[in-house]
């Protein structure tokens, strides 16, 4: 089983988007390609990382 994840984006560099985590306390930023991400991905929008897929929520 993989551990799902979840997101805000944070903001958007190029073709890297910085993604929060906000599903634990002490997140992270990670820059994540763009090309990995829905295409009506904007800055804000919350993600869920789960089965090596991103998602909108």
């Amino acid at each position: 089983m993989f551990e799902t994840k979840e997101f805000v984006v944070q903001s958007i560099d190029g073709d890297y988007a910085n993604l929060l985590r906000i599903d634990i306390e002490d997140g992270a930023i990670t820059p994540v390609a763009r090309f990995l991400l829905p295409m009506e991905t904007d800055e804000g929008s919350r993600l869920r990382y789960e089965n090596f897929e991103y998602n909108i929520i």
